[in-house]
């Protein structure tokens, strides 16, 4: 349970956001690859870097747009402007931009203690995506 804090989350940096997003996003990933599938450990690295690569994360977060709300979208354009130093390995710029985005929601979300909206936008998520990939 996150603690309670002082600070106003519209304050925090898109980055700073996105760092927190990350966490509890990979988080439900490896939990809801444990609980539904029987992988094997190596396996189980595998398909997670499939949801939480900016590649991935990218496609997700197209898809999830028109469900979000218009003070997500916002927090969601706020990501996508914020500038990093680095670009993932195996993504395009955009792809980047795009998953920074989106774990910024999930930190944004998450700071807010609105558990409820990422277990409601992630069931999306895995209805959409995981036939695919476990598929691959």
């Amino acid at each position: 349970m996150l603690p309670e804090h002082n600070r106003d989350v519209r304050e925090l940096s898109p980055v700073a956001l996105a760092f927190v997003g990350d966490g509890v996003y990979e988080v439900l990933v490896r939990q809801r690859l444990v609980i539904e599938t029987r992988l094997q450990p190596g396996k189980l690295h595998s398909h997670a870097v499939k949801f939480v690569s900016a590649s991935g994360q990218s496609r997700i977060l197209e898809f999830l747009m028109p469900f979000l709300t218009e003070e997500e979208q916002a927090v969601v354009q706020r990501g996508k402007n914020s500038s990093k130093a680095s670009v993932a390995k195996h993504a395009t710029p955009q792809q980047y931009r795009a998953s920074t985005a989106f774990e910024s929601l999930i930190g944004w979300l998450y700071l807010q203690h609105k558990q409820q909206r990422i277990e409601e936008l992630f069931e999306k998520v895995w209805k959409e995506f995981s036939p695919e990939f476990l598929a691959q």
